[in-house]
C-alpha cells in the first residue's frame, strides 16, 4: 500500500488515499452534492463509505451527525484517519462492518437520510472480477447486493426519509423495481454524461420511504463542462 494525503478538491479538507489501489471517484462527489440539506436531518448514514469522501463533503454542508459503514479493514483505516485528520471525529463516525449488520449499531427507524455509492457489478458465472480483493469488493456485489442495501435502508430510515444512491444507468430499472418492492417512491433522477453525444455514464436517484407519488427528472449534466463540482446542482436550479 502507498498511502498519500491529498486535498479533497476545493472543500478545504484533506483525505488519505491508497495511491496504488483505492481512490475516491467522481460519482461519490456528485452523490454528496446531489444530497438535499433540509431542516430536521440530524443523522445521516453513508453505506459503502470507502475512504469517507461522502461523509467528509457532507460535513461541509450540514451539522448533522454522519455515520459511515465500510466493510474492508484497510479502507476503513483510511476513512477513520481522514476523519481524525480533519478534526471531525465529533461529527463523523466510521464503522468497520457489513451494512447487513447496521441494526447492531443503529436503532430501527432512527436515521433521517442515507447516501450510498454501492458496488456496481453483479457476480454471475463468468463475471470478470478484479484480481485485487479490495477493488473486487468495492466494485462487485461480493459482500452485499442492491436488494440487501435497500432492505437495510428500509429498516433504519424514519418514515418518509430519503435514500440517495448513485449507480450505472443500465441498472436503473432494476433499482427502481427494488425500491418499489420495499415501498420507496422515486422522487428525483439525475443523469450524468461525459458527452451529450454519448450515453449517460451514471445516474443519481433520490427515493423516499413510503413517499408520495411525483417524480422530477433533472436536466442532464455534462461533467466536462465543469471545472468544479462544488454546488453543481445549486447552480442548475
Amino acid at each position: 500500500m502507498k498511502i498519500v494525503k491529498n486535498d479533497l478538491f476545493d472543500y478545504g479538507l484533506k483525505i488519505y488515499q491508497d495511491e496504488d489501489l483505492f481512490k475516491f471517484s467522481l460519482d461519490s462527489i456528485l452523490l454528496a452534492e446531489f444530497f438535499e440539506y433540509k431542516y430536521g436531518i440530524n443523522t445521516i448514514v453513508d453505506f459503502c463509505t470507502g475512504n469517507a469522501v461522502i461523509p467528509l463533503i457532507l460535513s461541509t454542508k450540514t451539522k448533522s451527525k454522519i455515520v459511515g459503514f465500510e466493510i474492508q479493514k484497510s479502507i476503513f483505516k483510511l476513512a477513520f484517519n481522514s476523519v481524525l485528520l480533519n478534526d471531525l471525529e465529533d461529527r463523523i463516525k466510521i464503522i468497520n462492518a457489513n451494512i447487513k449488520e447496521a441494526l447492531e449499531y443503529l436503532l430501527p427507524e432512527s436515521v433521517d437520510a442515507i447516501t450510498c455509492n454501492p458496488p456496481y457489478f453483479k457476480v454471475n458465472n463468468g463475471s470478470l472480477v478484479n484480481e485485487s480483493k479490495e477493488l473486487a469488493i468495492a466494485r462487485h456485489e461480493l459482500t452485499i447486493n442492491l436488494e440487501e442495501i435497500i432492505i437495510m435502508a428500509k429498516y433504519i430510515l424514519k418514515n418518509k426519509a430519503p435514500i440517495y444512491i448513485v449507480h450505472r444507468p443500465e441498472r436503473l430499472i432494476e433499482l427502481i423495481n427494488i425500491l418499489s418492492k420495499y415501498k420507496f417512491k422515486v422522487k428525483k433522477i439525475q443523469f450524468i454524461y461525459s458527452s451529450f453525444n454519448k450515453r449517460a455514464i451514471m445516474v443519481l436517484v433520490k427515493a423516499t420511504k413510503n413517499g408520495a407519488e411525483g417524480l422530477i427528472v433533472n436536466p442532464p449534466i455534462n461533467i466536462l463542462e465543469y471545472k468544479s463540482f462544488k454546488n453543481i446542482f445549486e447552480e442548475r436550479k
